[in-house]
């Protein structure tokens, strides 16, 4: 049994894959968005997982551990799960703005898409 399926739904929880998928709908309700989970596990130094994918699944976490990963780092990782969730309610506009630790704050997706500063310089 998945640990995390006392906190987040789990829908497609049959079989065994390289990566599942867990719905943030509850915590949505709740006050943080999936795209907030995501953040704030740059904070616990680890990757933000891809969100909002698969597209028929709400507030989807697709999480895809590495099969090098040890059982140590997967219970810390569901650990940091569970604490955002259990921190859910009193600390929802803390997690809207996370990160807090990474080099670089949350950026402005939209305006990023809508205002690209790309340089390119060919060295050849």
């Amino acid at each position: 049994k998945n640990i995390l399926s006392e906190y987040y739904d789990v829908p497609l929880s049959e079989g065994t894959l390289h990566e599942f998928v867990i719905s943030a709908v509850k915590q949505k309700e709740r006050g943080t968005k999936a795209l907030d989970i995501g953040k704030m596990l740059l904070d616990y130094g680890f990757h933000a997982p891809t969100i909002y994918f698969p597209i028929n699944i709400p507030e989807s976490i697709m999480i895809e551990p590495t099969e090098t990963e040890t059982k140590e780092t997967l219970d810390e990782f569901a650990n940091a799960m569970i604490k955002i969730d259990n921190d859910i309610g009193t600390q929802s506009e803390f997690y809207s703005e996370a990160p807090y630790k990474t080099p670089v704050r949350r950026l402005d997706e939209t305006l990023a898409n809508r205002s690209l500063d790309v340089k390119y310089e060919n060295d050849v």
